[in-house]
């Protein structure tokens, strides 16, 4: 699905994704990835969703956003309740979506100014 920007040419926009990558900004992106609305961290959650560890929610919560999106692949996935105390002991907002939605979610949430973060889960071909 392609998605188009609209608005906010300063951010960091989703602009086309499928379950193997992310456009950002119309960049393409095969890895999994911490996406702001100014700034992209790439090589994260290298495992895929089977081998997420505390340590990569815990990098997500260091940065201080209000919100964070996670998209966790071509469906809907949860991650093991203990994953997520990161986010809880630092009384982040999260929500688990699949990849579409997340993209989605985001750039409204970015579009609107939010202090949010997408954390994506790419899966390999």
């Amino acid at each position: 699905m392609k998605l188009f920007q609209d608005k906010a040419a300063d951010l960091n926009m989703v602009t086309g994704y499928a379950n193997d990558h992310v456009m950002i900004n119309k960049v393409r992106y095969d890895g999994s990835l911490i996406l702001q609305p100014e700034n992209i961290t790439v090589d994260w959650a290298v495992g895929g969703f089977e081998a997420l560890s505390l340590d990569e929610f815990a990098q997500v919560a260091a940065l201080g956003v209000d919100v964070v999106i996670v998209g966790t692949g071509a469906r809907q996935r949860f991650p093991a309740a203990a994953l997520l105390q990161p986010f809880i002991s630092a009384r982040i907002g999260f929500e688990i979506m699949d990849l579409g939605s997340a993209c989605r979610t985001y750039n409204i949430l970015a579009g609107e100014g939010r202090n949010v973060a997408a954390a994506l889960i790419l899966e390999k071909p």
